[in-house]
């Protein structure tokens, strides 16, 4: 199936516009994928070199041809490695390339494309792929296309472990803003939170709040007397000699 390159560009502008995170990105893409290629099945993979295997994430299959999710397979068995050390993306033979692949000959792949996905520090985070049983030529066109959606993904994929990056220095961030930085406890900021909500519970079960200070070792005389520093540096070995 083939489709004109405005429609195309089309569907790639509402994927862009519509997508909230790599799954909503990537299956649009698989799904153009197979349109400009016209091979059974498009997948998008990960890679654990520490594990030695590469993982199925997201697959999409058309015709007889069964790429499943979920399937984990020896990364040195893969075609994905082996087009990535031979760089030859594309094959309408893979038993004459890769006739060795327990994995190509087990699932029946004839033709494949594939494309690594590379984070911004080059390191390899997975593959882009599309396969079919059949003998099926593929335009100079798809392979410029399946290297643009790879590069989307890893830009996707750098922007999720950015924001993920922000979300845990925002959460430490939160903590030291209600926590004191010497002794890990809370702070006046987190009590005065605290104190307000249960002032509000108390007013709405009519019950009453008891509240009780400690000045805990003379800190306070010490920082009066000596300053903040002095208190700290006191603070300091105290918690250290209550280790």
């Amino acid at each position: 199936m083939t489709a004109s390159p405005e429609v195309l560009l089309n569907k790639l502008a509402d994927v862009l516009s519509e997508k909230k995170d790599l799954e909503s990105l990537v299956r649009p893409l698989l799904e153009l994928l197979e349109t400009v290629t016209g091979l059974e099945s498009t997948y998008f993979t990960t890679i654990d070199s520490e594990r030695n295997s590469q993982l199925i994430v997201f697959s999409r299959n058309t015709q007889e041809l069964n790429i499943p999710e979920g399937l984990e397979v020896p990364w040195g068995d893969t075609l994905c490695k082996r087009a990535i050390d031979e760089g030859r993306s594309y094959t309408d033979d893979v038993g004459g390339c890769w006739g060795d692949s327990d994995a190509a000959r087990l699932l029946g792949i004839t033709t494949y494309l594939s494309e690594p996905v590379r984070m911004v520090d080059s390191g390899l985070y997975g593959t882009l792929c599309a396969a079919s049983g059949a003998k099926v030529p593929v335009r100079s066109d798809a392979m410029r296309l399946i290297k643009m959606f790879s590069q989307l993904i890893a830009h996707q994929l750098e922007r999720e472990r950015l924001m993920e990056n922000l979300k845990k220095e925002n959460e430490e961030f939160s903590k030291f803003a209600m926590q004191d930085p010497l002794t890990g406890i809370a702070n006046r900021r987190a009590l005065i939170n605290e104190l307000t909500k249960m002032l509000a519970r108390s007013d709405r079960e009519g019950r009453g709040v008891h509240i009780a200070f400690i000045d805990l070792d003379g800190f306070k005389m010490i920082n009066d007397t000596y300053g903040h520093d002095a208190g700290d540096e006191g603070g300091s070995e105290s918690l250290q000699g209550h280790a």
